[in-house]
């Protein structure tokens, strides 16, 4: 699959929470959590489960930073 979006941050999955309809999955980014809510049925389809790599694919018209 080819994507435009040239934000690709690869993880492991930490956690999965289901809803009714959707899940709230995080991602862990080297010290950083990233949390993403999909639907459950994407979940499903990707046999997505906690220890799985996966890359967090970011597009955004506006990404905001914060100097530390």
């Amino acid at each position: 699959m080819t994507l435009s979006a040239r934000n690709r941050l690869v993880g492991k999955v930490t956690e999965i929470e289901l809803g009714g309809v959707v899940a709230h999955v995080v991602v862990q980014v080297g010290e950083n959590l990233i949390e993403s809510v999909i639907t459950k049925r994407s979940v499903e389809e990707m046999k997505l489960k906690v220890g799985d790599k996966v890359a967090a694919v970011i597009k955004s018209t506006e990404v905001m930073l914060e100097k530390n």
